[in-house]
């Protein structure tokens, strides 16, 4: 397990969300306050429909508060024009989702690589670091296979080497293990946290799997809007 010692990662303070609607609005989160440092890992569980992707993607600044403060790396995101954003997502964030959203006429290094095509970096050392990454979770001999070719817990590996090969600070995960089988979710399970404590990210994941998130550094629920930590 990792050993949560670095810089706060991620903050929120006092996040609210709400959407209009012709009753009025529909409150999402009420107030919703957490801090990640550095090397730890967050398990947020709770009922479907009780905001728990929308608290992940405005921590991944693909939606915005209606109010509150999101401090990533000690910036507000939300302060910078649309495309600095887009530039900082791509830089501080990593992202893995319930569906592995592959390029199917891509191989596995390929599609590891995708997140770099939108960046100013060095491509070169990018190239590298795509066959190293999939090395890492497990899929060195199939690095040049299509998706159509792996199981689903082989393509949900090669969404975890997508998200990480712009080595980011924070990695961010919404039902990474919802479509996979218990032993299959099990091994993704090892993947995900032998990553962050070796790289020494942030890793929030929100999930339904209570065996899963028990295996992380800390476990909230989200419960009317709020978030409540695990004693």
């Amino acid at each position: 397990m990792s050993q949560p010692a670095g810089e706060i990662a991620v903050r929120a303070e006092g996040v609210r969300k709400e959407y209009p609607t012709r009753d009025g609005a529909l409150v999402v989160l009420e107030g919703v306050d957490l801090a990640v440092r550095r090397g730890e890992s967050l398990a947020v569980m709770g009922p479907s429909g009780s905001g728990k992707s929308t608290l992940l993607h405005i921590l991944g600044t693909l939606d915005r508060p209606t109010a509150g403060e999101v401090r990533i790396a000690g910036q507000n995101p939300f302060s910078l024009s649309e495309s600095e954003i887009a530039e900082f997502r791509g830089r501080e964030l990593g992202f893995v989702f319930q569906d592995h959203h592959l390029l199917p006429q891509c191989s596995a290094v390929e599609n590891a690589l995708v997140p770099t095509l939108a960046r100013r970096c060095d491509r070169g050392a990018a190239a590298g670091r795509a066959p190293a990454l999939l090395e890492r979770v497990g899929l060195g001999a199939r690095m040049d296979y299509p998706p159509a070719d792996l199981s689903g817990g082989e393509r949900q590996r090669v969404a975890i080497a997508r998200a990480m090969i712009n080595a980011p600070r924070i990695l961010l995960c919404d039902e990474p293990t919802g479509n996979l089988d218990k032993a299959t979710a099990e091994s993704i399970g090892d993947c995900f946290l032998d990553l962050q404590k070796n790289d020494g990210m942030a890793l929030v994941v929100v999930t339904h799997d209570e065996r899963f998130a028990r295996r992380f550094d800390r476990v909230a629920r989200l419960e009317g809007g709020i978030l409540i930590f695990d004693l």
